[in-house]
């Protein structure tokens, strides 16, 4: 029984806690559920206003847009507007400028159409004309015919022959010229290979004299000179062919000949001597004897030299000997041997700028004195015993037409004769070669330094090139560009009309520029 009541109550508290907890529930969804319908009603709410929010924004931009549509549109259309507008009066423009050019051409037409009727008309009348001028002409022509005698072909014949005299006169007139400008043309360039090849050549030259003076140790050397009863100075004669004279000259003999040669055997014979100390007529005749094999030995060597340094072959043994010889001759002062390879030189230039034989042109030039080293010994002109010499040992034929034209006597055959004469008067004439025109030559370069030194703002000059050229240096400061030009031209026609001199003289005026700056 209280089991069954304990059953009940259970069931009874159960039944209570399900209602109870059922109540609760219920009352936990209802809670659940209007808090949730207010927050959906809170969002219903967000979201109109963000709907409102929206639509209005929309709206705004819609009208910004609209509104920037418009204003594009009309500025399109304005611009539209503007551009037909000056369409228009282009092309209003255009179509006035056509009328102007139509009815110009209109008128053109006309006046072309009336033109074309004048020149017919014109055209017409000029043909008329014509055939009345050829009847005039023809009757003329007849009437000439018969006053004249002879026919229009016998004058036309006439007419060409005195055409032909004046043509031929002015041909003639024409070729004259033509000669004068080729001779002209030929002088200048001659003389710009003359020029040329004394430039590139240069050499020192020799005065020799007829005299030689031998030093001696002391005074008492001259009585050993003398000897007893003068026999060691007879002997020395005797063995040389010189005179010795021994003078109140103190410590010096002096040997007198004109033989070159035999002047120079004595004065290296003497030497010895007086070196060795043995002076007596055997012992003289015994040096002399050798010195005089060495100098001939030095003679061919001198020969054999100077035909090696001009590159010359086949060259007979005799000639050398004679070259050698020439070292001890001289005329005017100058040394043959040496005039005779300058001639050489020269003539060898020459023949290369004019394409000629130059080996020819200088076995020319070296033989060409040939005869001075025998002319001594041997009477006539050197020319001519040079040329009897060259035919002797069977020299080329031009070769002995250079030697005996050299001095103007003759023709020469060849072109390489022609040059070995110029040669032989380029070396002849160099300034300060010969003696004579040493003073000449001084004085000609002290008066073109004196002409250029009288111009004002000149500081120096120079001479140069054998009086050829003078440089002349002025002050920059007291000369400008434009007045050193005027001096130059000044100085050159002061020279011309002041000096006498052969070709010509070139003048170079240098003006220094200076730039000066100061670092502070």
């Amino acid at each position: 029984m209280t089991s069954v009541v304990y059953i009940l109550i259970a069931i009874a508290a159960g039944a209570f806690t399900g209602v109870l907890l059922a109540f609760l529930f219920k009352r936990t969804l209802n809670k659940k559920s209007s808090e949730l319908d207010r927050k959906k009603e809170e969002i219903v709410k967000e979201a109109e206003r963000d709907a409102e929010r929206i639509k209005k924004e929309a709206l705004i931009e819609a009208k910004d847009i609209k509104y920037q549509t418009k204003s594009e549109g009309e500025r399109e259309v304005k611009e539209k507007k503007f551009e037909l507008n000056q369409m228009e009066k282009r092309l209003r423009h255009k179509e006035e400028s056509l009328d102007k050019k139509l009815d110009q051409f209109e008128k053109r037409e006309g006046d072309f159409m009336k033109r074309e009727k004048d020149f017919s008309k014109k055209e017409q009348t000029i043909a008329d004309k014509e055939k009345h001028y050829d009847k005039l002409i023809q009757l003329e022509t007849e009437r000439l015919e018969k006053i004249s005698g002879i026919t229009t072909e016998e004058a036309k014949s006439q007419l060409l022959r005195k055409v032909e005299e004046e043509v031929r006169f002015e041909q003639a007139r024409l070729i004259k010229q033509i000669d004068h400008e080729t001779k002209e043309e030929v002088e200048k360039h001659s003389r710009n290979i003359i020029g040329l090849a004394i430039q590139r050549y240069a050499s020192d030259y020799v005065s020799d004299a007829t005299v030689t003076a031998v030093t001696l140790p002391n005074e008492e050397m001259k009585g050993r000179i003398i000897g007893r009863e003068g026999r060691n100075i007879r002997a020395l004669e005797a063995a040389t062919g010189v005179d010795f004279i021994v003078d109140d000259t103190p410590e010096a003999v002096t040997l007198s000949g004109f033989d070159p040669v035999r002047r120079e055997i004595a004065r290296i014979s003497l030497e010895r001597l007086i070196t060795d100390g043995r002076i007596h007529p055997a012992r003289i005749e015994e040096i002399v004897e050798k010195v005089r094999k060495e100098v001939n030995n030095a003679m061919r060597e001198e020969g054999e030299k100077a035909v090696f340094d001009l590159g010359l072959t086949g060259v007979h043994p005799e000639f050398i000997k004679l070259l050698g010889r020439l070292k001890y001759r001289t005329s005017y002062g100058q040394n043959v041997l040496q005039h005779s390879r300058e001639v050489a030189y020269f003539a060898g230039m020459m023949a290369g700028e004019l394409k000629a034989d130059v080996k020819l042109a200088k076995r020319s030039g070296l033989l060409h004195d040939i005869g001075k080293a025998v002319d001594q010994e041997v009477e006539g002109p050197h020319h001519e015993i040079g040329a009897a010499i060259a035919k002797k040992y069977g020299e080329d034929e031009r070769v002995i037409n250079a030697m005996l034209v050299h001095h103007g006597d003759g023709d020469p055959i060849c072109v390489e004769s022609a040059l070995v004469t110029a040669a032989d008067a380029l070396s002849a004439a160099r300034p300060g070669v010969r003696r004579e025109s040493i003073e000449n030559y001084i004085k000609r370069l002290e008066k073109l330094e004196e002409i250029a030194m009288s111009y004002a703002g000149v500081d120096k000059c120079y001479a140069i090139q054998a009086g050829r050229e003078i440089r002349i240096i002025v002050k920059p400061d007291e000369t400008s560009d434009d007045m050193s030009y005027l001096i130059s031209r000044e100085i050159a026609k002061k020279v011309e009309a002041e000096m006498t001199y052969p070709g010509q003289i070139k003048i170079t005026v240098i003006r220094e520029s200076r730039f000066v700056e100061y670092a502070r």
